[in-house]
């Protein structure tokens, strides 16, 4: 006596596939996600050697035990090696620590990148520095400065006049250059963890809002650009999203891919017009 040979139904092959597609996405997501965490990993980062300037990153240099001064020499090196080098295109990231440590593979690979961010940095001091970038030719710099302004308990007053000497300067220096300010990140409120919490509290975030808005007037009124980063980091609160972040007042290694976003969807669609 013979037997017909079962089948499975449709919809049951149909629930394979599905879970076969669903278990091939995770296992991608996993990688991904380890591979990026793996950039935030320890290194040891070079000194600037001309011969970098063939890579589309310019490397950091080893500051983490360096004072304020010695930052600065530093950066002064790594400028005129690229003044002497004129690597193009050459985008400048200028800042605080959020953009020290921005890790050069996560920037966008479409130019050259010089970084002349120093931790702990203020208004004043970026705008004492500047010169530095006097004989580069970049097409762009990109500029975030603020939050330590307001962590040291300088008035919205100084913040916006020492921003808007910053944005005079480089524009004047850099007639051909695309400068564009960047808005000032909110910090993660009760939920930071960072060793100054005390005084990120003292600083609310709609404080931070209202100097960025008036950042923007002062970038249309100077003829530069502005990027809008605040609304990328933001929760429905106002405050730092927790995954953006690794303490409530740096960035994580997905912050840092939300900016690179940023940063690149900006560039095709602002700086090409």
């Amino acid at each position: 006596m013979s037997t017909s040979a079962k089948t499975l139904p449709i919809w049951a092959i149909l629930l394979l596939v599905t879970n076969g597609i669903l278990l091939l996405a995770l296992i991608l997501l996993i990688w991904r996600q380890q591979v990026v965490t793996a950039f935030f990993e320890p290194i040891s980062p070079n000194h600037l050697q001309p011969e970098n300037l063939a890579h589309p990153t310019l490397h950091l240099s080893p500051r983490h035990k360096l004072n304020y001064q010695q930052w600065v020499d530093i950066l002064k090196q790594e400028a005129q090696v690229a003044a002497q080098k004129y690597p193009e295109p050459l985008t400048i990231l200028t800042g605080d620590s959020l953009s020290l440590w921005f890790p050069p593979e996560l920037l966008p690979e479409d130019t050259n990148w010089l970084n002349q961010g120093i931790s702990g940095e203020t208004s004043a001091g970026l705008l004492k520095r500047l010169e530095l970038l006097d004989q580069t030719r970049p097409k762009t710099i990109f500029v975030m400065i603020g939050i330590n302004d307001l962590i040291r308990g300088i008035s919205d007053e100084i913040i916006l006049e020492n921003q808007r000497q910053i944005v005079r300067y480089l524009h004047k220096v850099h007639s051909k250059t695309h400068i564009v300010i960047q808005s000032i990140l909110p910090h993660g409120a009760e939920q930071a963890t960072w060793e100054g919490r005390e005084k990120l509290l003292a600083i609310p975030n709609s404080r931070i809002q209202e100097l960025n808005q008036q950042l923007q007037g002062i970038a249309k009124q100077e003829g530069v650009k502005y990027l809008d980063l605040y609304s990328l980091f933001a929760n429905k609160q106002g405050n730092l999203r927790l995954e953006l972040t690794t303490d409530g007042l740096h960035l994580s290694p997905q912050g840092y891919l939300v900016w690179r976003t940023a940063l690149q969807l900006y560039s095709q669609m602002k700086l090409q017009d």
